[in-house]
């Protein structure tokens, strides 16, 4: 039930950032917004906060979805708007935006729903690595004076 409430959060948070740039600034019809909408909010869900997040945390997380709302919102743009707009001007700026956003959706996403998944800051990595040893028997049976004994 936390995944459901969470990509409705994220798509009314899509959707509102594309409706006030693409929709008020470049006059793109309201379906083609939503259509853009859940597509971008479907693929940046799945890659960006259930599989990335837990991996490379806030920030590699946010990154991620910047990439993806931009080239998700130029590429989708390209084939369902008509007219003549300047898309990568409103591909950037949407991208931005909602990136802000999903930066304050991640801090949400790990302390709501991805609460068995293991974030980790740098600082926790690091400490794991410190206090890892290896363990292994002598291959050659150890040293003359071993075999004397």
């Amino acid at each position: 039930m936390e995944h459901v409430k969470a990509l409705l959060i994220k798509f009314v948070m899509c959707t509102a950032v594309l409706w006030v740039v693409l929709g008020m600034f470049y006059g793109v019809s309201f379906g083609d917004i939503l259509t853009i909408s859940v597509l971008l909010t479907g693929v940046s869900y799945v890659v960006g906060d259930l599989f990335l997040l837990p991996r490379f945390e806030n920030w590699g997380a946010t990154l991620a979805d910047l990439g993806l709302a931009f080239m998700g919102t130029w590429y989708l743009g390209l084939f369902l708007i008509e007219g003549n707009i300047a898309l990568g001007n409103a591909a950037i700026i949407s991208a931005l935006i909602i990136a802000a956003g999903e930066f304050f959706f991640h801090k949400y996403m790990a302390n709501e729903v991805l609460t068995e998944e293991v974030i980790r800051s740098d600082e926790e990595k690091e400490l794991i690595r410190q206090y890892q040893t290896e363990h292994s028997e002598e291959l050659d049976g150890g040293s003359e004076q071993d075999k004397k004994e």
